[in-house]
């Protein structure tokens, strides 16, 4: 355990406990998608699919964050889903639950740091003018999840985090 600006600690960790309530996570949403939509592959159910999309690859970039409020709300819900999936294997499965979290931890810099605060106020923008989205936090929950996952569940964190962090490097002038 780190401690990150204003002192919150930073865990980095997770079980695979949290990989299966991120993985049972999307996959309530994507069932209930898929069960939906007759033509899966048209713009118009594809375009369904995409706030799913986004928000977990917003979740996964809020457990990469260096800390502080944001971060730590990122962190302490990852601590939550891990102790919800490794409670469901432990006790209700008897199995274990070892850590799967990447070998080489992906940070974003400040250029992408400024890009995840943009990105919490268009969410926020959009929850405020059409009301609390529920599907938004399972989403998010998700991508939390699923960030630091060593395994292919973790490649939405591998995959977004360098581009984000270029995007923000190169709008920002940092670059």
């Amino acid at each position: 355990m780190a401690l990150a600006p204003l002192d919150i600690p930073v865990y980095s960790y997770v079980s695979l406990g949290g990989v299966v309530t991120g993985l049972s996570l999307f996959a309530w949403d994507f069932t209930r998608w898929w069960t939906s939509h007759k033509k899966r592959f048209a713009v118009k159910p594809l375009s369904a699919l995409l706030p799913q999309l986004l928000c977990m690859a917003y979740g996964a970039l809020l457990v990469l964050s260096a800390g502080g409020i944001i971060g730590g709300a990122a962190d302490w819900s990852l601590w939550g889903t891990n102790t919800a999936g490794d409670i469901v294997l432990v006790y209700g499965l008897g199995g274990t639950t070892p850590d799967v979290t990447r070998g080489t931890h992906l940070a974003l810099t400040p250029g992408g740091h400024a890009v995840v605060i943009i990105i919490t106020v268009v969410i926020a923008a959009v929850c405020s003018r059409r009301g609390f989205r529920w599907d938004f936090v399972r989403h998010i929950l998700s991508g939390i999840s699923l960030g630091l996952a060593s395994s292919i569940a973790g490649f939405i964190g591998f995959a977004v985090a360098p581009s984000v962090s270029w995007a923000g490097d190169y709008v920002t002038g940092l670059l």
